[in-house]
């Protein structure tokens, strides 16, 4: 694929505005990566609250990486390793506290699970806690209690200009120290010098090795701009403002019209469906073959990667109900086989050799199980493929491994 890197901001882009990814959504997103896209959740939320969207979406089982506090922390989704971290330096804490109680503004930094605040029962505060299952903890003396150094500090009021007032006070008085500015209209975000979601993207890129035109990059806030800008390919959402969508090369839907997912089916899907194997043509030529009769029908093919369902019913069933690990084999090597003979030469055929599974759980009676085959090996006499069988609410059933020999035709 051309892209190889997909970044998401994650509030009014990823989510709906019910705070929720939708199944089109998900699905597309977990296809992507199937598809070898490596996924990155870049938002202003904390590590913490970002973890379970990390989770929904398997970014560890693909890749992945968490972009936190616009920009402060790189996580390697897959086993919570900080690759890069930024924090402001607890001597300019006083200060801040200083400045904010004289303006009369609630103060609040994350620690772990927590938010820790002078002003509890702030609503802001409250609901920026509750969005990221967070605990709220009463510091009254913020800076004496602030005794490491944090991320990043919040300030929070209803009064959007005194807020913009201080925003341009301090992007000169604090130029080179520190960053300061509104991530929404109650709250105004100090960071460490320099730290955005784009400089931070830079880094990871030279981590991964990756060019920025092989990034795409989509968001909707003025916190996403230089993100957008950075990629290779910058989306805006529907509902972006004119000024973030003139930063942008193209402006998919809204999030509440699953925007992302038509953004990811556009760029990157369509992409491989322009190379797309004639897939009624295959069902039709084996309706009366083996995959035929269990009710096999490819859905997706390509040199890397070729999907099928199967329905469990009585022709693949157990007596008892549910999915036959049988018929789960022939579903794995009726998948794996199509892709060897996609990617042999013309003179070649391909010859199935040894499949071994792993069945995890189970299959029941009325669903539809789907494989997906990725290859794992390519050689000149032999393909390996693995092969993942799940069940329609993507549960895994089981991990196969299928080898196909591949000989010369006489």
């Amino acid at each position: 694929m051309k892209y190889k890197l997909l970044v998401l901001d994650v509030d009014g882009t990823l989510l709906n505005e019910a705070k929720e990814i939708t199944k089109r959504t998900l699905s597309t997103l977990r296809k992507a990566q199937q598809m070898g896209l490596r996924i990155v959740l870049a938002s202003g939320r904390p590590t913490y609250g970002l973890m379970p969207l990390a989770k929904a979406l398997e970014l560890g089982n693909y890749g992945g990486f968490i972009l936190s506090y616009n920009g402060c922390q790189i996580v390697d989704a897959q086993n919570g390793r900080i690759l890069f971290e930024r924090r402001i330096n607890p001597e300019m804490i006083p200060y801040i506290e200083k400045k904010a109680r004289k303006k009369g503004f609630a103060l609040f930094t994350y620690h772990d699970d927590t938010v820790l605040t002078d002003t509890p029962n702030n609503e802001h505060i409250l609901s920026e806690a509750r969005l990221n299952n967070l605990r709220v903890i009463e510091e009254v003396e913020f800076s004496t209690a602030i005794d490491f150094a944090p991320c990043k500090c919040m300030l929070v009021s209803d009064d959007e200009e005194a807020l913009m007032d201080l925003e341009k006070y301090w992007k000169k008085r604090l130029d080179g120290t520190l960053d300061a500015f509104r991530s929404e209209p109650y709250f105004l975000e100090v960071v460490p010098y320099s730290i955005d979601k784009a400089n931070t993207l830079g880094v990871l890129l030279e981590y991964l090795n990756l060019k920025r035109d092989e990034v795409i990059a989509i968001g909707d806030g003025v916190c996403d701009v230089t993100m957008i800008q950075q990629a290779g390919m910058g989306i805006a959402m529907g509902h972006s403002l004119d000024s973030v969508k003139a930063c942008a090369d193209y402006v998919t839907v809204s999030n509440e019209e699953d925007g992302v997912a038509v953004a990811v089916e556009k760029m990157i899907l369509e992409e491989v469906r322009a190379t797309q194997i004639p897939i009624e043509q295959l069902n039709a030529q084996a309706r009366y073959a083996l995959m035929g009769n269990l009710g096999i029908q490819y859905t997706y093919a390509t040199e890397e990667r070729v999907e099928a369902t199967m329905p469990v019913d009585q022709r693949t069933r157990q007596p008892f109900g549910i999915l036959h690990g049988g018929a789960t084999l022939a579903l794995a090597e009726t998948v794996a086989g199509l892709g060897s003979m996609i990617i042999s030469q013309p003179d070649e055929i391909v010859v199935g050799m040894q499949v071994s599974g792993n069945h995890i759980s189970s299959a029941h009676e009325g669903d539809t199980v789907r494989a997906v085959a990725t290859i794992v090996h390519k050689g000149r006499s032999s393909h390996v493929w693995n092969v993942d069988v799940f069940t329609s609410t993507n549960k895994l059933v089981s991990s196969i491994r299928v080898v196909n020999s591949v000989m010369k035709k006489r």
